[in-house]
């Protein structure tokens, strides 16, 4: 073979199986909007800006995102981003779990994960201010009013603060081990704290997150994506009690989430055991290890974080 014959052959080989891949698209369609969001116009405006390419059947494609191999690409984020919530069907969805919704989104926004960093790099109009996500904080607040709380209940809640979770002197408890194997750690509270959020949806609640020294380490040398192996946190959540003046306190202990990092025994969910244990008595949440599934699903919407919502300040 000539050494032309050669060279054509070289750069048309590319070509050929570029335009090949073109018979092979994803055919991403845009089904009826049916319920779509009810908000104000301000807040709807955002949304269809930061977040209805991937949450809604509103999707706008551009050229470039229907070229194989990037269609099949934008055709996973869609889908993936439905699944998790679609504005176009939000009425659907009872208004308990519109809020814990809406306060998950507010949540990601705050700690950065979205819009997500590769999304907003194509499309700039979609990064959101802080005045977008004042207004995006305001409209979720006033879906869930806050309740004030007596005096007598303030001094019950701070009582339990100091208590919950902790074992009383001369006293031995067995320690709670959920379905899959992950134990209570009652250790956790001389821990460090590497991050603390509030929620103040349906789900009105305070929440501390402690790390172990592998965890605590990961965080200082800013190695946290992935963790590393045996990294534990805990992340600790308490009821919120408000006062009139505006002051936000921890209220009833609600439960302690748990999750340990172990490639080898949960590999399957994406190196994360989960566990969760509820109420002063830390009764296990999930009657079969099946439960950790259901629980790395909903933290698949942080997987560019190593599956963790509530990254450390120094992050």
């Amino acid at each position: 073979m000539k050494r032309s014959q050669k060279r054509l052959w070289i750069w048309a080989t590319p070509i050929v199986l570029f335009a090949g891949l073109q018979f092979f698209q994803p055919g991403q369609t845009n089904p009826p909007v049916t319920h779509p969001i009810q908000a104000p116009a301000a807040v709807t405006s955002i949304l269809k800006r930061a977040c209805y390419d991937c949450h809604s059947n509103e999707t706008r494609l551009h050229w470039y995102n229907q070229v194989a191999p990037v269609s099949w690409l934008v055709s996973e984020h869609v889908n993936t981003g439905r699944s998790r919530f679609n504005f176009s069907t939000w009425d659907t969805l009872s208004p308990v779990q519109q809020q814990g919704l809406l306060w998950e989104m507010v949540n990601m926004v705050l700690d950065g994960k979205m819009p997500l960093p590769s999304y907003t790099a194509i499309h700039p109009a979609a990064k959101l201010s802080q005045e977008d996500i004042a207004v995006l904080k305001a409209y979720v607040n006033g879906l869930s009013p806050a309740q004030y709380h007596d005096t007598t209940m303030i001094r019950q809640a701070a009582q339990q603060y100091t208590t919950a979770g902790a074992t009383a002197p001369g006293q031995s408890k067995p320690i709670p081990v959920a379905a899959n194997g992950v134990a209570y750690q009652p250790g956790f509270r001389s821990w460090q704290v590497i991050s603390t959020t509030n929620r103040f949806d349906n789900n009105r609640s305070i929440r501390v997150l402690y790390g172990n020294a592998i965890a605590a380490a990961a965080v200082k040398d800013n190695k946290i994506n992935p963790w590393p192996q045996g990294s534990v946190l805990v992340k600790v959540v308490w009821d919120i009690v408000q006062e009139k003046n505006g002051d936000i306190l921890p209220g009833a202990f609600n439960n302690v989430q748990i999750m340990i990092k172990d490639n080898k025994k949960f590999g399957a969910s994406g190196g994360w055991g989960f566990a969760k244990f509820n109420g002063l008595e830390l009764k296990p949440y999930g009657k079969t290890a099946a439960f950790n599934t259901a629980c790395y699903n909903c933290h698949k919407a942080a997987s560019d974080y190593d599956y963790v919502f509530n990254l450390p300040a120094t992050q």
